[in-house]
C-alpha cells in the first residue's frame, strides 16, 4: 500500500468555511478545443468547496484510506525540519500545488528512495527538478487545462487593473476620499493598445481570445506557432522571439512555462527593450522575471506597472521587493486556485491516482516526465533541466511567520 504525502496551503485565518458565497458551480462538459474534463470514477466532495487548503485535502482521504493507502496532509513544507521533509523519506507519491509548492529538489529526491510519482494538482511542474526526476525514473504528472481559463481571466483582470489604475482608486474610497484627479492621473484606456503574449498555449491563446473584443492590436511569440487560420481569426501578429516583440507592445503578458530557457528571460536587457511606460503582467512563473530588475524598472518609470500572482520562491519572503515596489498589482498565487478550478484539479488528481493504482496509463496530456524522459505535455512545453535552485529561500517566510 502506498504512502501519499500531500502539501496544501493553510486554511483561512478565520477557519475552514462552513458556508460559501455561492451555491454550486456552473456545469462544464469540455474544455475549449474538446479535451474532456477530469474523469475519475467518483469524487468525495461537493464542487465549489475549498479543497486546496489542508482541511480540504483535495477530497482524497476517503478514497485513499478506503483502498488501504495512507495520506499525510501538511502545509509545513520548507526547511530541513519541516513535516514534508520528514514524511518524504518513505513516501511513494507526493502531491503539491503550484500555489504552495513542495519543492522537489535533487537533494530531496535523494532522501526519498521510494518516491515514484509526483503529481501537480494544477498546472506547472517546475517546482520539481525535472532532470533529477528523469534520472531517477520518477513519473511527474499534472492536471493539464484544469485552470487555464481561470488564469486567463486573471490576466485580463490584471491588465485592466493596471492600465485603469484600479487598485489605487479603490484605496482612495477605503480611505474615505473622493480624489478623482489622483485616481485618473495614471488611468488610460486599453482600446487601441498593442498587447503581446509571451506564449500562446492554452493560457496564452485564451488571453488573446478574451482581449480581442477590446479593440486592441494583438501580438504573440511562441516556439510553436499557431495555425494560420487561428492567427487570422484572432488578428494576431507572430514574432520569432520575445526580444523582437516587446518593443512594439504597450502591454506584455507572460504565459509561458518556467524551464531553463525561460528562467530570467525578463532581465534588465529585455525590460530595456520595452516601451517606456509599458505594463508587464506575469501569471506564469516568478522566476521568468528578474526580481530586482522589475523593481528598478518600476522605480525609474521604464515600466508603468507590473502585476502578477507568481513569485519565487513561494511563499515569498516578507522582505521580497515585489511586496513594496511602486505601481504593482501583485496577489499571492491565486489565479489558478479559484473554487471553480479546485473542483477540476482535485478531480484530475484523483483520476491520476486511480490510473496509477490500477496500472492503467495516465492520460498523455497529463504527463510531464515518464519513463526517464519528458513526455506528453512536458515534451511539448518544457526543456530538460532544473528550475528549483534558490527555493530554499522560502523557509525565510516560515521563519518570519512563526510567532515563537
Amino acid at each position: 500500500m502506498a504512502k501519499v504525502v500531500c502539501v496544501l496551503y493553510d486554511d483561512p485565518v478565520d477557519g475552514y468555511p462552513t458556508k460559501y458565497a455561492r451555491d454550486g458551480l456552473p456545469k462544464l462538459d469540455r474544455y475549449p478545443g474538446g479535451q474532456t474534463l477530469p474523469t475519475p470514477k467518483a469524487i468525495d466532495f461537493e464542487p465549489g468547496v475549498l479543497l486546496g487548503s489542508v482541511s480540504g485535502e483535495l477530497g482524497l482521504r476517503k478514497f485513499l484510506e478506503s483502498t488501504g493507502h495512507s495520506l499525510v496532509v501538511t502545509s509545513d513544507k520548507d526547511g530541513p525540519d519541516s513535516i514534508f521533509e520528514r514524511e518524504l523519506v518513505d513516501a511513494e507519491i507526493v502531491i503539491s500545488q503550484p500555489f504552495w509548492p513542495a519543492y522537489l529538489t535533487e537533494e530531496r529526491m535523494a532522501k526519498a528512495s521510494r518516491l515514484k510519482l509526483a503529481i501537480t494538482a494544477g498546472i506547472g511542474s517546475d517546482h520539481v527538478d525535472l532532470q533529477a526526476a528523469m534520472d531517477r525514473g520518477i513519473t511527474v504528472a499534472e492536471v493539464t487545462y484544469c485552470n487555464s481559463i481561470s488564469v486567463s481571466e486573471h490576466v485580463v483582470m490584471m491588465i485592466l487593473g493596471l492600465v485603469r489604475n484600479y487598485i489605487p482608486s479603490y484605496q482612495w474610497v477605503v480611505k474615505g476620499g473622493w480624489n478623482i484627479a489622483d485616481c485618473v492621473a495614471r488611468s488610460y484606456d486599453i482600446e487601441g493598445m498593442q498587447i503581446g503574449s509571451v506564449g500562446a498555449g492554452r493560457i496564452g491563446s485564451a488571453v488573446l481570445r478574451r482581449l480581442k473584443p477590446f479593440d486592441v492590436k494583438l501580438h504573440y511569440t511562441d516556439r510553436h506557432r499557431l495555425p494560420e487560420a487561428v492567427e487570422q481569426e484572432l488578428g494576431v501578429t507572430f514574432h520569432q522571439d520575445p526580444a523582437s516583440m516587446v518593443g512594439v507592445c504597450d502591454v506584455v503578458t507572460i504565459n509561458a512555462p518556467l524551464h531553463p530557457e525561460t528562467e530570467n528571460l525578463f532581465d534588465e536587457t529585455m525590460i530595456a527593450r520595452m516601451k517606456r511606460g509599458a505594463y508587464l503582467v506575469n501569471t506564469a512563473r516568478g522566476k521568468i522575471c528578474n526580481r530586482d530588475a522589475i523593481a528598478r524598472a518600476l522605480e525609474s518609470g521604464q515600466l508603468a506597472g507590473y502585476a502578477g500572482d507568481v513569485w519565487f520562491p513561494q511563499p515569498a519572503p516578507k522582505d521580497h521587493p515585489w511586496r513594496s515596489m511602486p505601481h504593482h498589482g501583485m496577489t499571492p498565487h491565486i489565479s489558478g486556485s479559484s473554487l471553480s478550478a479546485q473542483a477540476r484539479y482535485a478531480a484530475g488528481t484523483r483520476e491520476i491516482l486511480e490510473c496509477w493504482f490500477e496500472g492503467r496509463p495516465i492520460r498523455e496530456e497529463y504527463l510531464i516526465v515518464d519513463g526517464g524522459k519528458l513526455a506528453g505535455a512536458g515534451a511539448h512545453s518544457y526543456s530538460a533541466g532544473d528550475a528549483t535552485r534558490g527555493s530554499e529561500e522560502a523557509a525565510r517566510f516560515k521563519a518570519r511567520s512563526d510567532p515563537s
